[in-house]
């Protein structure tokens, strides 16, 4: 048995690396993120994954990394970027060919394993539960089935590595559906899959590499859910789903999930007026944060505490934390930075930016941060450009500016088309409430107008 595990060790992927060139992997990753932003393509590539393909450990990518690469690298076969053929790896076809070793005491599970992509399965040859978990349609019920049924751990015993590869997959499969749709129609389904992650925990992990994964897995799944909560208005069910993740954290000595929960903390607290408690949740973050050597980590986290500063209306706390964040920021991005941070960028700097003066009181200022946040922000966040919209609808009738204020307004509305967002509804009926005395207004009739319609029940 020995023999034959060390025949079969991964073999370095040489083709691949010759084609990164002298970029290290960080700036690999980025640029492939970047290509796959140009076919439409949406995928978490980032250092470590970038090393699971050159080692050998990735053998083929799955069909969305293969476009991206195909795009990046034209003319190239993925045979002659390294990889191996997609049937001799992929689920049932490798099985049925022989390739998994007889006598292993990994779990079934864990022998599908070897088609795994960054954490995830193939769209088409993926497990049999996944696959069933993606057959339904619509984006909400895509994510609830995906994340309900893929763990399935209530009635086994062992968990393996495909078990924290549906948990990571389900992480990644609900933020991606939050970016582009919002959090109404996802947290509503979201108890039962959470609650199959966290019985995982109690199922025996078969290494201690998978028991890592699972806590830190479960942990980032508590923190999506309650911030699915959270952006529905739920503050009571999202901060206890924060404090759950922060439980998993402290247990499981993640100082990175520690510092996303307690992030995540200082956000929910600055929105439900406990501001105090936000500039504490977002100080614990930065102590936890340190150790991980991300700069970007630490410019966000610094901006949860100017938001703190600023409902305190404390100007000069606020203007040290945003000038801190700002250096942080302009130190760029390295491979420290986590996954889940894919959303933090020059936008979404900008849209924090404009939050604190807007608290502040600073109306003029905040709306050309909000602007510049909109014109940043990547396509694919729909949600973050809607908010950014809202945000600066807000800004600018606070300012007196009522005509570009309901201009502003009716692009938000146009994109809550799309969007499923509690929060952006209040701003746009704050908005709505600010401009109503100026109905004469052309452009602000139209806007409460279409206001009024769309608060209209289906």
């Amino acid at each position: 048995m020995a023999s034959h595990r060390a025949s079969s060790s991964p073999r370095p992927n040489t083709a691949f690396r010759e084609l990164r060139g002298q970029r290290s992997p960080g700036e690999f990753a980025a640029a492939v993120r970047r290509a796959a932003r140009e076919i439409g393509e949406h995928v978490s590539c980032d250092a470590r994954y970038i090393g699971r393909v050159e080692s050998g450990e990735i053998r083929c990518p799955n069909y969305a990394y293969e476009r991206v690469f195909r795009h990046m690298f034209p003319g190239r076969e993925p045979a002659d970027m390294g990889f191996a053929p997609r049937e001799t790896v992929r689920g049932r076809g490798a099985r049925e060919k022989g390739h998994a070793p007889s006598g292993q005491t990994e779990s079934p599970a864990e022998r599908r394993t070897p088609g795994a992509v960054d954490g995830s399965f193939d769209s088409t040859e993926e497990s049999d539960v996944l696959r069933r978990a993606f057959m339904t349609t619509g984006p909400a019920a895509m994510a609830a089935a995906s994340l309900a049924t893929a763990p399935a751990a209530r009635a086994q015993r062992h968990a393996g590595a495909a078990e924290a590869a549906a948990v990571e997959q389900a992480v990644r499969r609900i933020r991606l559906l939050d970016d582009r749709h919002g959090a109404d129609g996802l947290y509503r389904r979201a108890g039962r899959p959470l609650k199959a992650a966290y019985d995982l925990l109690d199922a025996q992990a078969l290494r201690q590499s998978v028991a890592d994964r699972l806590h830190a897995g479960a942990g980032e799944l508590a923190i999506s859910v309650g911030w699915l909560a959270h952006d529905s208005g739920r503050f009571a069910d999202a901060r206890s789903h924060y404090a759950e993740a922060l439980a998993t954290a402290r247990v499981a000595g993640d100082a990175g999930l520690e510092a996303h929960a307690f992030c995540n903390t200082a956000f929910l607290a600055r929105d439900a007026g406990r501001p105090r408690e936000a500039v504490r949740a977002a100080q614990a973050a930065q102590r936890a944060g340190r150790q991980l050597g991300s700069a970007r980590l630490m410019s966000l986290l610094t901006l949860r505490e100017a938001g703190g500063w600023a409902r305190l209306e404390d100007r000069a706390a606020t203007e040290e934390a945003l000038l801190r964040a700002r250096t942080l920021f302009g130190r760029g991005a390295c491979e420290a930075d986590p996954e889940w941070m894919s959303f933090f960028g020059e936008a979404e700097l900008e849209g924090l930016e404009a939050q604190c003066w807007s608290a502040l009181g600073d109306w003029r200022r905040a709306a050309e941060h909000a602007e510049r946040a909109v014109a940043l922000q990547d396509p694919h966040f729909a949600r973050n450009i809607a908010l950014y919209t809202a945000q600066l609808a807000g800004d600018l009738a606070r300012a007196g500016a009522v005509d570009e204020a309901a201009a502003a307004g009716g692009r938000a509305l146009a994109l809550l088309d799309q969007v499923q967002s509690a929060r952006i509804r209040t701003m746009l009926t704050s908005t709505a409430r600010l401009l109503r005395p100026h109905a004469a207004h052309p452009p602000v009739a139209t806007f409460l107008a279409r206001h009024e319609s769309a608060a209209q029940p289906a």
